[in-house]
């Protein structure tokens, strides 16, 4: 199992802070890609440390991927409930810029298993107002 430290939610808000224009008006200009990675990992590792368990898995590929929500292990293979989606995509599910429901509907979150769908009841994780 590897052990994480934990996530410092004053800087991950600060990393979603930094890609905020560029949520919010697709014409500003494209953060840096050390800057996505940082909103992108840090939202995604809090997800995990807020739901721990490993019967999901989340993948904003190519930062992170992580296992979330309590439930039944997969340890080989494809796991059965997978949520994956664009750096872009996560981070307006994580503001609340976008919800579950609607990018599962126009393809923008790829989500499959009958518990990829619990990842929805945690999000928004850093709403911007």
């Amino acid at each position: 199992m590897v052990v994480r430290k934990k996530v410092d939610p004053a800087e991950v808000r600060a990393a979603v802070l930094a890609v905020a224009d560029w949520l919010v008006d697709p014409s500003a200009p494209t953060p840096s890609r050390a800057e996505l990675a940082a909103a992108v990992r840090g939202t995604a590792r809090t997800l995990e440390q807020l739901a721990p368990g490993n019967s999901v898995e989340v993948r904003i590929p190519p930062f992170v991927a992580v296992q979330c929500i309590e439930g039944p292990r997969h340890t080989r293979g494809t796991p059965p409930n997978v949520v994956e989606t664009t750096p872009r995509a996560w981070l307006e599910l994580v503001t609340g810029r976008l919800s579950f429901d609607d990018a599962v509907a126009d393809g923008t979150v790829d989500a499959s298993g009958h518990r990829a769908a619990l990842v929805a009841e945690l999000l928004p994780l850093v709403p911007l107002r």
